[in-house]
């Protein structure tokens, strides 16, 4: 299907369902102020005044879908913990479905605790494991794909290294998206960046393609960028890849074109979950089977969007459409 204007598009986004497949955590918050040194030791002593539960990881990437107009669906292991009352309470209150979660007794939820005084921030707490799902937990979490994934539109693989992405789960969910002709969409680490066989879009960051192809060269070296993309193609076997290169903007090779995309001048005051962000829209913009010039400028436009706030927040769907339409990017 074509699109005469970027309107039309975004109204195609709200009949997506998308699939996420991911390490769900908690971002967890603690406000105080500090007036005093502990006794104990030469620590600060806050006192608290307000703390704040958020969904992070994949989870953060289910509220930037959510915020675009689509239906997120995640699929992920949480403990049986306190953690996890505070994912689905989350969950409720954002009204996402939680008929992925695979809950489990053997690992607990991720919770990542921040300790602020002052917008400074003072100490980060975090609770998890990076061990590995059980046969058992694997089996769980492919029941959930296997009954979901046939009745989305892309799915995304979000992986932090937390385990419960597997080799083996990428592998059926990667077969059985293309059994049913559905796009898979991947926001690498560092553990299985080279284990995500065959997927339709693939966006690591500089750093992360670097690391995982053991390359050295500066990201505003474009034939470099270049090179090391056609080689991570050519190890995976991928059909596209997308690439943030921070304030250089991003870089996407995808159905037989390259662009680079600069980045637009912003007031930066916060990069956390731009990431997120970026991989919400290109994977919408897959889905409905966009350019690769359009997938990398209207992803390259939210990631920058959502820097100049302050804190991990989703994108504003008017925002990005009002930004789109003002820059002209051809459709």
């Amino acid at each position: 299907m074509s699109y005469s204007n970027f309107n039309q598009v975004f109204k195609e986004f709200n009949k997506l369902r998308v699939l996420i497949i991911g390490d769900v955590m908690v971002d967890a918050y603690i406000w105080g102020a500090v007036e005093r040194i502990s006794p104990e030791a030469p620590v600060p002593i806050v006192r608290a005044t307000k703390r704040d539960y958020r969904l992070g990881g994949a989870a953060n990437v289910a509220l930037n879908v959510q915020a675009l107009g689509a239906d997120p669906i995640l699929c992920a292991v949480i403990g049986k913990d306190e953690g996890a009352q505070k994912v689905f309470d989350r969950l409720e209150f954002n009204k996402i479905s939680k008929e992925g979660i695979v809950e489990s007794a053997e690992r607990p939820t991720t919770v990542k605790t921040r300790v602020l005084s002052s917008h400074q921030h003072i100490v980060r707490v975090d609770e998890e494991t990076d061990k590995l799902l059980s046969k058992e937990e694997e089996a769980n979490v492919w029941k959930k794909i296997a009954a979901l994934l046939p009745t989305c539109q892309v799915v995304i693989f979000e992986d932090y290294d937390k385990g419960v992405i597997t080799k083996n789960l990428i592998k059926k969910s990667v077969e059985l998206a293309e059994k049913n002709g559905i796009p898979t969409v991947v926001d690498p680490k560092k553990r299985n960046f080279l284990n995500y066989k065959h997927t339709t879009l693939f966006k690591p960051n500089l750093k992360e393609l670097k690391e995982g192809l053991k390359l050295e060269f500066e990201k505003g070296d474009k034939p470099e960028v270049e090179k090391a993309v056609e080689l991570l193609m050519e190890k995976l076997q991928s059909k596209g890849s997308l690439i943030t290169l921070s304030e250089k903007g991003v870089y996407i090779n995808f159905k037989n074109e390259k662009h680079h995309v600069p980045a637009h001048l912003r007031e930066i005051s916060d990069v956390s979950g731009a990431g997120d962000t970026v991989i919400s829209i290109a994977a919408l913009c897959v889905a409905l089977n966009l350019s690769p010039h359009v997938i990398a400028a209207l992803s390259n436009l939210g990631g920058g969007l959502v820097c100049e706030h302050i804190g991990v927040v989703p994108i504003d769907k008017n925002d990005l459409l009002q930004e789109a339409n003002k820059l002209n990017i051809t459709l």
